[in-house]
């Protein structure tokens, strides 16, 4: 069983050899610095705030910040401090924070003894009022008693050196805070020299673990904090500098050269930012969720070129596949169908009307020569896109979207097709033979392909194929060596898809049947375009 994070942090603070925590301000900075090998996060309620364009004096409130650090915490496995400013109020909101805070997973809170609203300790740090001595430490004991992990970290931040209230002020404080039941001190200074800190620590002698803050005296070796037995030294607020400083030059020089050239070369890839996210965690459960065969990703190619002309005029300035079915055009429907089981990429062939073909997220192939040529020629033009794990469908057919999930779940690595056993014995093209007929009973063996299309006599069929089929990573391969081969004896600008895999078949290369009753419309009339208004 791996270390609570709690745990982890109290550790860091108790341990002979002295711990660092880097600060951050969102998920995706937590992740950076626990990549970066630091051993804990520091929620930084100045670069918090700063983060969403406001002010560090409590302008966020306190469930904005846990929702906010929930995020941060989800991301990283190494624990968290939470800057708490001074626990947004008296005793009671100290309470309720501390519970929510360990709900989300954080490690331990810090908070100072400063007057709720606070103001960030570098500005106007001299008339900053100081909390009550017998009430902060109320405040301490309230956090502690809250706490349902008994290793929670609360860290008592003594203010009295930035408020220039002395050492022996400093001193009294830390010591009431610690008897209260604080598990560290964070002693901080605005002094660009460390004689305050060291003078506290002097005098302190360990009788607890000291957290250090040198923002401001950045030049101290860090071997003096070493020597002096500190446990944790806070770098509290660079990463966020560091990427104002980024994004400023590099708006800057956008703005300036109107182009990316000079400036796409310099910063982090797009992959980064993905990987950053955990993309890779999510393709992975993609693969053991989804129902997609062994686990292979999903793409798409939508063969959308072919005109229409039995539409009464609908389609004289768009294709037939942008024409709505209950509010939605044909080919966003189908798209989103397949996305709902995790198609991430999709290419549609356009011929007809090209530039009316207009959905989110696909990448476009058109067919200039779409009222000479067929579904094969429109296939070869997307064949880079043809690789394992790839559906090809129609563009003008509309379904239910349990036939694809039938066909997800029963698709291998060759080639799948779904067949509507309803229509057996129809003279419709793309009529279909199969080993059985289909018993209307679950069936546990597998139904292979005999023959599709013009060899498949009316009385011989055994259903209609639908016009989407799955090609597994065999299954890909045999199609390409059949556009290859139509394309080789002249014959790829007029064949049918289902001439492609008639060609499988004549290879000697097996294909699969999934059956299905009814559950689609294929739009090529006005008629079907009503009927399709029904699924």
């Amino acid at each position: 069983m791996s270390e609570r994070r709690t745990t982890a942090l109290k550790r860091l603070l108790t341990r002979p050899e002295m711990a660092f925590l880097m600060e951050a301000h969102s998920g995706l900075s937590a992740r950076i610095v626990e990549e970066a090998g630091f051993e804990g996060v520091w929620g930084s309620g100045l670069t918090i705030s700063a983060a969403f364009g406001v002010r560090d004096n409590n302008e966020l409130s306190w469930s904005q910040v846990v929702d906010h650090v929930a995020f941060m915490t989800e991301t990283t496995a190494i624990p968290l401090l939470l800057d708490g400013d001074t626990g947004y109020g008296n005793f009671n909101n100290m309470r309720r924070l501390v519970r929510k805070l360990e709900q989300v997973g954080v490690a331990g809170v810090t908070i100072e003894d400063k007057l709720f609203p606070k103001t960030n300790s570098f500005l106007r740090s001299e008339l900053q009022p100081l909390a009550d001595v017998e009430e902060f430490c109320g405040k301490i004991k309230a956090g502690k008693d809250s706490q349902t992990d008994a290793d929670f970290v609360l860290v008592a931040r003594v203010e009295a050196l930035i408020a220039g209230w002395g050492l022996a002020e400093a001193i009294k404080r830390a010591e009431a805070y610690h008897r209260a039941g604080a598990d560290a001190i964070l002693i901080h200074s605005r002094q660009s020299s460390p004689a305050e800190i060291f003078a506290f620590l002097d005098e302190w002698s360990g009788r607890a673990p000291v957290v250090l803050v040198p923002t401001k005296y950045w030049r101290t070796p860090t071997e003096e904090f070493r020597a002096r037995r500190v446990s944790v030294v806070i770098w509290a607020n660079h990463v966020l500098r560091a990427s104002i400083s980024a994004m400023q030059a590099t708006a800057a020089r956008i703005r300036a050269a109107e182009s990316l050239i000079d400036v796409e070369p310099h910063v982090a890839p797009l992959h980064d930012v993905f990987r950053l996210q955990g993309d890779e965690e999510l393709q992975e459960a993609e693969k053991r969720y989804l129902p997609v065969a062994r686990g292979a990703s999903l793409s798409a190619i939508v063969l959308a070129a072919g005109a229409a002309t039995d539409f009464g005029g609908l389609t004289t300035a768009v294709p037939k596949a942008m024409l709505k079915v209950q509010g939605r055009p044909i080919l966003g429907r189908l798209l989103d169908d397949f996305a709902h089981f995790g198609c991430r990429g999709v290419t549609v062939v356009r011929g007809h009307h090209a530039a009316a073909v207009d959905v989110a997220g696909a990448r476009f192939v058109d067919n200039a020569e779409f009222g000479e040529t067929g579904e094969a020629f429109s296939l070869a033009l997307a064949e880079d896109s043809l690789v394992s794990g790839t559906l090809v469908a129609f563009g003008d057919i509309v379904l239910k979207r349990h036939l694809v999930q039938a066909l997800l779940e029963d698709a291998g690595e060759g080639i799948t097709l779904v067949v509507d056993s309803t229509l057996a014995a129809s003279a419709t093209p793309d009529r279909v033979r199969a080993a059985r007929p289909d018993s209307g009973r679950f069936e546990f063996d597998e139904v292979w392909l005999v023959g599709i299309g013009d060899a498949v006599a009316p009385a011989a069929s055994h259903g209609v194929w639908v016009g989407l089929l799955h090609a597994g990573r065999d299954g890909a391969a045999w199609l390409r060596e059949a556009i290859a081969a139509a394309r080789a004896d002249g014959t790829l600008r007029t064949a049918r898809l289902s001439d492609l895999v008639t060609r499988v078949l004549a290879a000697g290369r097996p294909a699969r049947v999934v059956y299905v009753r009814g559950g689609w419309v294929n739009v090529n009339n006005l008629t079907d375009l009503v009927d399709a208004s029904g699924l």
